[in-house]
C-alpha cells in the first residue's frame, strides 16, 4: 500500500495515508517537514496567487509559495482575495443523463392507515415554544424504560414516547419568515410516519400560537393529533398528568402494527456529514453515494443538504439538474447564504471548523468538493427549501445550515425516515423518530469509537475494499435499518436532545 493517495492526474496534491516523517519520498519528491494524516502534500511548485488542485477542483489559491514535497494547509493556502468568488460554469444539465434501470428490493416497513411507511414507531411529544418544554419532557420522561420500565410494557411495537423540544416559539414576529419556518418543521414531525401520534404542548400566550399553527399547517386535531396548553390546563402539574393520560389513549392504537414488506421507494434517506476529515471526500462520501445510487435505482430517495458545506461544489450538482429551473433555484440559495453570512458580518469560509482543520481540511471549497460525494451521480430532481415536505424521489437537495443538529431537524421535518453521517473525527449524533447511522471515514477513528459508529469505510484508505462494494454494504445497511435494526446512536437513546429547529430572525 502506497503512503499517500493520488485523487487525479491533473491534481497539485497527494493525500498521506499515514503521518509522513521529513525526507520520506512521495512520487519521487522529498517530503519537507511533517505531514500528519489525511493531509496535503505539494507535488509540484505553486506560486503565490496560483490556483490549487485537489478532486482536478480548485480549492483555494496559495497564499505564499509552495515548494513540492511541502504540507499545503492553512498556512499557505487560503480562499485567495477574492474570498473564493471566481466563475463557476454552472452548465444547467449538462451532465443529466438517462434514469437508472429500475431495481425491486424489500425492506419490513411499517404501513400506516393512509398509505405512508414508517421505519419506527413512537409517540411524539412536541413543545410549540420553549416555555412548555419542560412539561413535555416531563410526560414523555414518565414512558422511559429507564425511569419507569413498565410503562410500555403492554406496548411492545411501540419504540418509545420521546420529547422533542426547542428554545424558539416567543420573541419572534408572528408573520417573519423565522416562524414560518418553525411551523413547517413542526407539522413534518407532527406527521412524520415515524410517529403514529403525536401530542402537541404549548403555554397559552406564546407567539407560536397552536391554532395558528395548526391553520397555517392545514392540520385538524384528530386521535393521531392532539394539543393544550398549560395557562388553560391550570399548572404544569396538571399539564403533565393530562398529558400522560392522553399518550396512554394513544399507547393502543400505536402498538397495534406490525412490520411487512415494502418497496425500497418508501425509504428517504437524509444525508448529514459531521467532523469531517481529509478522508472524507476520498471513502465515507463516496462510499454513500454510491449507496445512494442504488437507492434512487431501487426508488428511493436521498437527501443531500448544507449549503454552506457545498459552497463552491454547487456547480457540480446544477449540472445534473433536471432542468435549468432546479438549478438555479439551488443558485439561489447560494446567493442567499452569501447575503447571510455577510449581513451577520461572517463569510462562508467560517466553515470548516477547527476540529476540520485538525483533519486535513483547509478551506470551505475543499470540504465542499468532498460533501457533494455523498450525493452519488444520478439526476438532481428537485430542491427544497428547510423543512418543506419532499415529495419528488430520486436525489434531491434541501436547503439547511451546515449546523448537523440544525440541518437533519430540517430533513426528517421534511420526511427523511432514514439518516446516514459521515464522520472523519467523531460523532455522537443521534435523531429522534428517525435512525441514524453513522459511517467513519478512517478506521483510526473506527477502532477508538465503535460503540458509536456503525459502518467503518476506512478500509478503503487502507486499500482493502472498493467504493463500489462498501457502497453495496451501506445500502444494506439502510434497508436493516430501516427494518428495525438499532443503530448504535439508538441504543445508546440519542435523538431527543438533537431536534434543533432553525432560528431565523430578530429575537425581539
Amino acid at each position: 500500500m502506497q503512503s499517500f493517495i493520488r485523487l487525479h492526474a491533473a491534481d497539485d496534491v497527494v493525500i498521506a495515508r499515514t503521518q509522513l516523517m521529513s525526507g520520506t519520498s512521495v512520487e519521487n519528491i522529498a517530503i519537507k517537514g511533517l505531514i500528519p494524516p489525511g493531509h496535503k502534500i505539494a507535488t509540484r511548485s505553486i506560486s503565490a496567487g496560483q490556483p490549487v488542485r485537489r478532486y482536478n477542483q480548485i480549492i483555494g489559491f496559495a497564499s505564499q509559495a509552495i515548494a513540492r514535497g511541502e504540507h499545503v494547509h492553512i498556512h499557505n493556502l487560503n480562499m485567495g482575495p477574492d474570498k473564493g468568488d471566481f466563475d463557476r460554469d454552472y452548465a444547467f444539465c449538462a451532465d443529466v443523463k438517462p434514469a437508472p434501470a429500475k431495481k425491486q428490493a424489500r425492506f419490513d416497513g411499517i404501513v400506516r392507515e393512509d398509505g405512508r411507511v414508517a421505519t419506527r414507531n413512537y409517540v411524539g411529544i412536541l413543545s410549540s415554544v420553549n416555555c412548555s418544554a419542560t412539561a413535555a419532557r416531563a410526560i414523555a420522561d414518565h414512558f422511559s424504560r429507564i425511569t419507569n420500565a413498565s410503562a410500555l410494557k403492554d406496548f411492545p411495537n411501540v419504540d418509545g414516547v420521546v420529547a422533542l423540544t426547542h428554545g424558539l416559539g416567543c420573541g419572534m414576529d408572528t408573520d417573519g419568515v423565522g416562524i414560518q419556518v418553525l411551523e413547517r418543521t413542526l407539522a413534518g414531525y407532527a406527521t412524520h410516519p415515524n410517529f403514529a401520534a403525536a401530542l402537541v404542548v404549548g403555554l397559552g400566550c406564546e407567539a407560536n400560537q397552536i391554532n395558528e399553527w395548526l391553520a397555517h399547517s392545514g392540520l385538524k386535531e384528530g386521535s393521531t393529533l392532539q394539543t393544550f396548553n398549560i395557562q388553560d390546563t391550570g399548572g404544569t402539574a396538571k399539564t403533565v398528568t393530562k398529558g400522560i393520560a392522553l399518550v396512554n389513549q394513544m399507547l393502543p392504537h400505536a402498538n397495534a402494527v406490525k412490520r411487512v414488506p415494502c418497496s425500497v421507494e418508501h425509504i428517504m434517506v437524509g444525508l448529514q456529514c459531521g467532523g469531517s476529515d481529509g478522508y472524507s471526500g476520498i471513502s465515507a462520501n463516496p462510499a454513500l453515494g454510491h449507496a445512494v445510487d442504488l437507492l434512487v435505482a431501487h426508488g428511493g430517495t436521498a437527501i443531500l443538504s448544507e449549503t454552506p458545506e457545498i459552497y463552491g461544489a454547487e456547480h457540480l450538482l446544477t449540472r445534473r439538474a433536471v432542468n435549468k429551473e432546479v438549478g438555479q433555484k439551488l443558485v439561489q440559495r447560494i446567493k442567499w447564504w452569501e447575503n447571510y453570512t455577510r449581513i451577520n458580518q461572517g463569510e462562508m469560509n467560517n466553515n470548516p471548523s477547527p476540529g476540520n482543520k485538525a483533519g486535513g481540511l483547509t478551506t470551505i471549497l475543499e470540504k465542499s468538493l468532498g460533501a457533494v460525494a455523498k450525493g452519488g451521480t444520478t439526476n438532481l430532481e428537485a430542491v427544497y427549501e428547510y423543512a418543506e415536505k419532499v415529495d419528488a424521489h430520486g436525489f434531491v437537495y434541501m436547503d439547511t445550515p451546515g449546523y448537523d443538529p440544525v440541518s437533519a431537524t430540517g430533513q426528517v421535518a421534511g420526511g427523511a425516515n432514514v439518516i446516514c453521517f459521515t464522520t472523519g473525527r467523531g460523532s455522537a449524533y443521534g435523531c429522534a423518530p428517525t435512525p441514524s447511522l453513522k459511517l467513519s471515514t478512517n478506521s483510526a477513528l473506527w477502532n477508538k469509537q465503535q460503540e458509536d459508529i456503525d459502518i467503518n469505510c476506512g478500509d478503503i484508505v487502507d486499500g482493502n475494499n472498493s467504493i463500489e462494494k462498501k457502497g453495496q454494504e451501506i445500502f444494506q445497511h439502510i434497508l436493516d435499518c430501516a427494518s428495525g435494526k438499532h443503530s448504535k446512536s439508538e441504543l445508546h437513546g440519542y435523538g431527543q436532545n438533537e431536534f434543533v429547529p432553525w432560528q431565523l430572525g430578530a429575537v425581539m
